[in-house]
């Protein structure tokens, strides 16, 4: 967004941010004041309508992209932060925007919110908090409170309810907020506030469900009390609140308390917003009606990288050090090679030996096509393979060990002084810990180590590899090595220890004297 020259933005007013979709939400519904904030919003923001999405789950909110004329995702029940994620990832310079409810953000989908906190993605996450499952008429969500009764929970529910803003501050949000659908300026001016700041921006919005769970809010939300009952937060200003400003919040030890400002009590002795103190932001999170009033504004902003920015580094940073990249060059990097069209495999695999000693897992699928498609190949192989042991593989390359320790240079050495593609890596008990392969030299060690001596082979081996022992079908060895693209193998006896490494080839050779009949 910052790329764009400002003078290539147009001048909008809410009209543009309006669809020709007919708005359906229950009369009265808070997600009406909502929507009209955000699209008053957007016009003063400074981003162009085609760089705007909004991303939304499952429920009555979720029905806020189709009401925006701007792009938009109807996701799935829980997963719009994922979708978000993704397309921030690819598409940095986009606005990206996540509507979600609290039983859909905060119960099948509260795993993925977390994950987009922490990470610091920049979005802007407006949660809509009713206290209620509204869409599917009235069972009681993750931030209803103990006792309510609804339709899942006639007798009163007896769980105890998430806190949101206290949810995403450990889930370490750099922006939080929480605002309220009646309060129309304060609900615009913190849409504004979360799509400034650079990096994860929730803001809770108590919102009212008229149908399901009316007056879930009113005392916050009737002007009547809410003087009395909220506590409208400015950074750097004391927390004072209360009809007359005469009352305000302060800090005994560690514990906030309520006071009444006269009798030796003014203004100098209460807390003073700092939205930068995470620990003062955990107090207000702590706070609730009708102990204390309740905190509304932006309780918690800090600066941190963002999670595309680090991302985005890390790939110009491979690009300096390797180049421009080949989607070609990469498909060919690998275990690449050719077979001539009127050189059938059997005739391959049966007069030219040097040929079967050298093939690799990358033959699995047409050695397997032959098997089934090939009449002379018999239906015995099939039940050789499914029940000849392991042990009566004969082995193509001899089993050696190293220790974790042993550095790449003795290690890469030993392998070639012994002519085989792979060292077992045990522990002191001979019990594999990993496996080094030739293809960890070529695609590890080659690009990453100037000083093969400086390195122990544990830091580029594949750690706890798969394991069979010798009484074991083949089969098994045959299957590990197709889902894997295993080249070996180790075997292990009844302890654990290895007793011996199978490789490709020899499955190869084995099913090589069938075809040789």
């Amino acid at each position: 967004m910052a790329d764009i020259p400002v003078q290539n933005i147009p001048t909008y007013t809410r009209k543009d941010f309006m669809s020709d979709q007919t708005v359906r939400w229950c009369p009265g519904c808070g997600d009406y004041a909502i929507l009209a904030a955000v699209q008053k919003a957007l016009p003063e923001l400074g981003v162009r309508r085609e760089d705007i999405v909004f991303i939304s789950g499952i429920g009555c909110s979720s029905r806020f992209p189709y009401y925006m004329n701007t792009y938009g995702i109807h996701s799935i029940h829980g997963r719009a932060p994922t979708l978000a994620t993704g397309l921030k990832a690819v598409r940095p310079e986009l606005s990206v925007w996540v509507v979600t409810g609290d039983g859909d953000g905060l119960s099948i989908g509260g795993n993925h919110l977390l994950h987009a906190c922490r990470r610091n993605v920049d979005l802007n996450i407006l949660l809509f908090n009713n206290r209620i499952y509204g869409l599917t008429k009235g069972q009681y969500s993750p931030t209803s409170p103990p006792g309510a009764r609804t339709k899942s929970s006639p007798m009163g529910t007896i769980e105890q309810p998430f806190n949101p803003v206290a949810v995403t501050l450990g889930a370490e949000a750099t922006f939080i907020a929480r605002t309220m659908d009646t309060h129309t300026r304060h609900l615009e001016a913190t849409i504004k506030a979360a799509a400034a700041h650079r990096g994860t921006s929730f803001v809770e919005i108590y919102q009212n469900c008229v149908i399901f769970n009316d007056g879930a809010w009113d005392h916050v939300a009737n002007k009547e009390v809410q003087d009395d009952n909220a506590l409208f937060l400015e950074h750097g200003q004391p927390m004072i609140f209360g009809k007359r400003r005469d009352r305000g919040i302060r800090l005994r030890g560690l514990t906030p308390e309520v006071v009444q400002l006269g009798d030796g009590i003014t203004e100098a002795d209460l807390l003073v917003h700092d939205q930068t103190d995470r620990n003062l932001a955990y107090l207000l999170t702590q706070m609730d009606y009708p102990a204390f009033p309740v905190p509304f504004g932006i309780l918690y902003c800090v600066e941190k990288p963002t999670f595309e920015a680090l991302m985005l580094g890390q790939v110009r940073q491979a690009q300096a050090q390797r180049g421009t990249p080949d989607l070609r060059a990469l498909y060919q990097s690998d275990y690449t090679w050719v077979l001539e069209d009127d050189q059938p495999l059997q005739t391959v695999l049966a007069d030219d030996s040097d040929l079967a000693d050298t093939l690799d897992e990358e033959y699995q699928d047409i050695i397997a096509q032959h098997l089934a498609d090939d009449d002379a190949a018999p239906s015995e192989i099939h039940e050789s393979l499914a029940t000849d042991p392991i042990r009566s593989l004969t082995p193509i390359e001899p089993l050696v060990t190293v220790r974790p320790e042993t550095r790449l240079g003795q290690a890469v050495r030993l392998m070639q002084a012994r002519g085989v593609g792979a060292l077992v890596v045990v522990d002191a008990d001979r019990r594999p810990v990993g496996i080094f392969t030739e293809a960890d030299v070529l695609f590890k060690v080659a690009v990453q180590v100037e000083d093969l001596d400086a390195q122990p082979v544990s830091a580029f081996m594949t750690p706890d590899p798969d394991v069979l022992r010798a009484d074991m079908p083949i089969a098994h060895a045959l299957h590990l090595m197709a889902v894997h693209h295993y080249r070996h193998v180790p075997i292990v006896d009844a302890a654990g220890a290895v007793v011996g490494l199978i490789a490709f080839r020899d499955v190869v050779r084995y099913i090589e004297t069938y075809f040789d009949r």
